[in-house]
């Protein structure tokens, strides 16, 4: 079992930058890919970056490349979402995820979920 508890949204303007932190339970976490997704106001949620067990492979949403970065701390459980240059459009509620199996998002991911983070970017 993995509990996943997310922090640092917020409202910000556009332009500006966040880091989330998801923050997760119990000695196993080395063992879990993690990723991000997020959901916006009346859309499907949607897969926004995941990193391997190590930490050394990455993947991105195309509409998120080059602006957010995803990384981990196995030391300290976490994983973090570091995000720049953020639109409007990145408005959602971000949720943290872990899948013991998978690292690459092929439609179909994650064990457990957090309960989320709002994010608001302003125009």
């Amino acid at each position: 079992q993995v509990q996943l508890v997310e922090s640092g949204g917020g409202l910000v303007q556009a332009g500006g930058s966040l880091r989330l932190s998801c923050a997760a339970s119990g000695r196993t976490f080395r063992n879990y890919a993690m990723g991000w997704f997020r959901q916006a106001p009346g859309k499907e949620r949607e897969f926004v970056a995941t990193i391997s067990w190590g930490g050394g492979t990455t993947y991105y949403a195309d509409s998120v490349k080059g602006r957010f970065t995803i990384s981990r701390d196995n030391a300290k459980n976490t994983v973090y979402l570091q995000m720049n240059s953020l639109k409007p459009e990145d408005t959602a509620v971000y949720y943290c995820a872990a899948d013991r199996n998978n690292v690459y998002y092929n439609g179909r991911w994650g064990d457990y979920w957090g309960q989320g983070t709002q994010v608001t970017v302003s125009s």
